[in-house]
């Protein structure tokens, strides 16, 4: 598979987790809020809205690959952020979602390791990027 081939796989499989996540964070703003306010964040619709669009967008971005290396390190300082706010000591008291928690704090850590690497690769000749 060549480079720019492997590039556009890479971009679409950040979209698919990115794209539909702030789709749903979205379009069920009461339960996103809901979520946020039970972390104890301040502002919790604030933080809501601003997740949804910034999953949303940003997800978009990566698909087209527009501002890729921007939008990379930005979404790899959001997965180590929101790993850690959403998941880090979480589960308490049980020994079977403590062990999601950390699974998923992991996987946060794992997605920003591939931001970053996409950062300085970059989106490739098929993307908007590309096209310059």
């Amino acid at each position: 598979m060549t480079r720019n081939a492997v590039l556009l796989v890479s971009r679409l499989l950040f979209a698919v987790l990115f794209v539909p996540s702030g789709f749903q964070a979205l379009a069920n703003i009461a339960g996103t809020t809901g979520y946020f306010a039970g972390l104890g964040l301040p502002f919790p619709t604030l933080a809501a809205w601003g997740t949804g669009l910034f999953e949303l967008i940003a997800g978009l971005l990566i698909l087209v690959g527009f501002q890729t290396r921007v939008v990379a390190l930005l979404l790899a300082a959001f997965c180590i952020v929101a790993g850690f706010i959403g998941h880090y000591g979480q589960g308490a008291g049980d020994a079977t979602l403590a062990f999601l928690h950390q699974q998923m704090l992991m996987k946060d850590i794992a997605i920003s390791g591939g931001f970053l690497a996409l950062a300085m690769a970059g989106a490739g000749a098929w993307s908007a990027d590309g096209r310059g």
